[in-house]
């Protein structure tokens, strides 16, 4: 049996008779409030840790079913669980009480024993509730931490295996990174400027972060006399690189049907990977896909990948200035690149500066 010690009850009713003979039944098992107006127990509820109110209903000023509503609007007060005592003995009375909240409705005249097992029974769920909740909380907290240890596992083998996809070397380790960056900084300057927004939901731009590693998984199987050389790709060469794009695609495609569907951030990388270099004309691969048939995620994808290109050194360039790479950007909106995509790129363009010298190669 849960112990309801040290509970404290709130009794409301304008009567001082009502009130006496109700402490006088109450007073040995539980510490006890008293009010004789509505406007009172309300503030003796904001002052008071209240456990349950006995709660008259027709009293001058504000009557029950007011105080009962006020209390059920009260986040914190809510929970409280309200019996009222009351002369009125109509069903309607009866069932506006349980419709505004109250757990139950006791009749006057009171019977003491009637009133102490009630308000005994009402305080043990009470207790049971809140005990319940704590649980509830906890392991809603706990699967929160497990859910966010996951995602950092996930997250880190991602980004281990696009290291190695990347160019097989450490030279540009940290482009995956920074990119991933870019593009989540990107999407939310999007929706700061109110572009996108029924696209571009929180939860939707953690998947772009997710998945924007897996870009370039596809270099895995481009050979290293082409995807290491030092000097300008021959044009077979550059349709062998080029193929790193489908074969990007087969390989989420392999393991989206191994995990099943579902996997929201596979499937995003999916576009990612397939038509981040397609361009906005449909000059690009490997479909020639134009403008809005472009997928969005691969439009911000195309942004980051190119200004972070730009801006590193390579085994066959040099890095180029911030400001030159800006100037590239720029005169590619339009043409190469979604221009709302360059739009907020070019807002954010001292943000994603910063963060390139933070992650430096």
């Amino acid at each position: 049996m849960i112990s309801v010690e040290n509970s404290t009850i709130l009794i409301v009713d304008d009567s001082s008779e009502n009130l006496a003979f109700l402490t006088q039944g109450l007073s040995d098992s539980y510490q006890l409030k008293a009010a004789k107006s509505g406007v009172a127990a309300l503030k003796i509820v904001e002052k008071f840790p209240i456990d349950l109110v006995l709660l008259d209903i027709v009293m001058p000023e504000m009557d029950g079913y007011e105080v009962i509503q006020r209390l059920k609007d009260h986040p914190d007060h809510a929970d409280i669980p309200v019996i009222f005592l009351t002369g009125k003995d109509s069903s309607d009375d009866e069932e506006r009480g349980f419709a505004l909240g109250a757990v139950d409705y006791i009749n006057k005249p009171v019977s003491p024993t009637l009133l102490k097992a009630r308000v005994k029974t009402h305080l043990q769920n009470k207790i049971s509730r809140d005990i319940l909740k704590d649980q509830k909380q906890y392991l809603e907290e706990e699967v929160k931490l497990r859910t966010q240890e996951l995602t950092r596992l996930q997250n880190a083998t991602v980004l281990a295996l696009c290291s190695l996809a990347e160019t097989r070397d450490q030279e540009t380790g940290n482009h995956i990174i920074r990119t991933q960056n870019y593009v989540k900084m990107i999407a939310k300057e999007l929706v700061k400027e109110g572009k996108y927004v029924d696209r571009l939901t929180s939860s939707y731009i953690e998947l772009l972060y997710i998945a924007a590693p897996l870009h370039d998984i596809g270099k895995v199987g481009i050979p290293d006399n082409i995807l290491l050389k030092p000097g300008k790709l021959s044009h077979d060469e550059f349709d062998v690189m080029k193929g790193h794009t489908g074969m990007g695609l087969k390989a989420l495609e392999a393991a989206e049907e191994h995990l099943g569907d579902g996997i929201g951030f596979i499937s995003v990388a999916k576009e990612i990977a397939a038509c981040h270099h397609e361009k906005w004309d449909g000059s690009g691969y490997p479909e020639g896909l134009q403008g809005q048939q472009i997928p969005l995620s691969a439009r911000l994808m195309a942004v980051a990948d190119v200004y972070d290109a730009l801006i590193s050194k390579r085994i066959y360039k040099d890095a180029f200035p911030h400001q030159k790479a800006i100037n590239i950007i720029r005169d590619g909106r339009g043409s190469h690149f979604d221009p709302d995509i360059v739009d907020a790129f070019l807002a954010i363009e001292t943000d994603c500066r910063h963060l390139a010298e933070t992650y430096k190669d």
